[in-house]
């Protein structure tokens, strides 16, 4: 029988950091469980597992006994050529999709790409525009204004100025938020300014190639004191998109909805078939021809950049 059931905040060198009802411990991976199958990593931020005693060097240790279903996973294609998932964070409610304005400059390509993550893993995406001050929130609103149109919520910050925090922390405050994000858009900046005390350690963005350092190395839980969780995660170069069936990809582009039921056929790919609504109003401008051309790329699998 299981001595305590708590939730992975770290996991980090096959040590892992668990909050309990007793408090935070930590525990290593029973030998039987690093043998199980699993889809992919075994056991991961915000998995909700059973701990038991085992023998350690220095007397009794907390091991990992069961770990419960996932009733949610942000999951990517992990880097390298045999395909398989890498699961970013498990048991979250929404993902927080946090881009510069500027500074380094958004690829919305790869926003695109998060998006589609979300979507497809049935978790509720909220894009959060930070740096909003280096060239003006107005310029800022009309470079992400296709995604307001297309449905999605979008909350614009300025960390330095707390301009937006309110919204942000009224956003995220009992929920269990899963942070996706290049380096260098102020992540820390804004989660210190959200929980004053945290102390997450701030990089500045590198002028020679306009990206963030990274300075998160390993995903962590962060417990909020408004209530709920905010996972923090490695900034990403790459987003690969898994698992996502792409007879279904147009229905993770919330602003195509109200297009397909026009085109000619019912099993359109809205690429190269005649009578496409959704070619013909990303033609016409209607459909932003950015996001058209996102949905392009990854209907034909080409690389992100």
């Amino acid at each position: 029988m299981p001595t305590l059931t708590g939730t992975v905040l770290l996991a980090q060198g096959g040590v892992y950091e668990i909050e309990t009802p007793e408090g935070t411990v930590e525990a290593s991976l029973r030998g039987r469980l690093k043998r199980e199958e699993r889809t992919g990593d075994k056991v991961v931020v915000g998995d909700v597992v059973d701990l038991g005693r085992g023998s350690g060097s220095g007397g009794e240790a907390w091991t990992i006994e069961r770990v419960h279903d996932r009733r949610s996973v942000l999951a990517r294609r992990a880097p390298g050529k045999a395909p398989r998932a890498k699961v970013i964070v498990a048991n979250v409610d929404q993902v927080l999709i946090v881009f510069a304005a500027a500074r380094p400059d958004p690829h919305l390509r790869m926003l695109d790409r998060f998006l589609v993550i979300a979507e497809a893993a049935e978790l509720r995406p909220l894009i959060v525009v930070n740096k909003t001050d280096v060239e003006g929130e107005p310029a800022a609103r009309a470079l992400f204004a296709p995604y307001e149109r297309a449905g999605y919520r979008v909350i614009y910050t300025a960390a330095r100025q707390g301009v937006g925090v309110d919204a942000l922390r009224d956003a995220i405050c009992g929920r269990v938020s899963a942070l996706a994000r290049p380096s260098g858009v102020g992540k820390s900046s804004l989660l210190n300014v959200v929980q004053p005390g945290l102390g997450l350690r701030v990089s500045a963005v590198s002028e020679a190639v306009n990206k963030g350092r990274h300075t998160t190395v390993s995903a962590q839980l962060i417990p909020l004191e408004c209530g709920g969780y905010v996972a923090d995660t490695p900034g990403l170069r790459e987003v690969g998109l898994w698992e996502v069936d792409l007879d279904q990809l147009h229905f993770y582009f919330p602003e195509f909805a109200a297009l397909i039921d026009d085109c000619r056929f019912s099993s359109c790919t809205h690429i190269h078939e005649p009578g496409c609504a959704v070619r013909a109003a990303a033609d016409s401008g209607e459909l932003n021809a950015s996001r058209y051309d996102s949905y392009r790329r990854m209907m034909l699998g080409e690389d992100e950049d």
